[in-house]
């Protein structure tokens, strides 16, 4: 098993002038797997005193979806899209995996948004509970972490500094 740096996900070492709000978006398919997810982002989410909002949709490919239409709002500070797809029998993984990573990009890109993707594309289950768990690769945190990492850079070029 390769080892993670899981230093690389602590968001602690941020500061913020004030809690950023963010929004949380999760295709729950898989109820186990997202709970893990969701128990990581939190965690990271709270060591910057963030507040937070979770929303759900269907599955994978309705996240870009559902990240423009809060994009459109200006509510949030950041964004965590969170999921899972496995691969199955037929090529609906490929379409799934790739299309959800490009529209979440796309919106990001065009709306100007700090996003964490905490979408897992896995082989099996068993990869995707080494991922999700907290005390494993912990990909929730990470997504989280990425989500406030991307913020403070916003913050930074915007010249909002501490």
């Amino acid at each position: 098993m390769v080892q993670i740096n899981h230093s690389a996900h602590d968001a602690g070492h941020l500061k913020f002038e004030t809690p950023p709000h963010v929004l949380v978006i999760e295709a729950r398919f898989y109820n186990e797997i997202n709970d893990h997810l969701i128990d990581g982002t939190m965690a990271a989410l709270k060591k910057v005193s963030a507040t937070s909002e979770i929303i759900t949709v269907p599955g994978a490919l309705e996240i870009p979806s559902a990240l423009q239409f809060a994009a459109q709002t200006e509510k949030y500070d950041a964004y965590v899209v969170l999921g899972c797809v496995i691969r199955g029998e037929t090529t609906h993984y490929e379409i799934v995996s790739n299309e959800s990573a490009r529209g979440v990009m796309d919106v990001a890109l065009a709306y100007d948004l700090p996003v964490g993707n905490g979408i897992l594309t896995v082989e099996n289950v068993e990869q995707a509970m080494d991922r999700a768990d907290k005390s494993r690769q912990d990909k929730g945190g990470g997504a989280a972490t990425a989500a406030l990492m991307m913020l403070k850079l916003k913050q930074n070029f915007e010249g909002k500094t501490e």
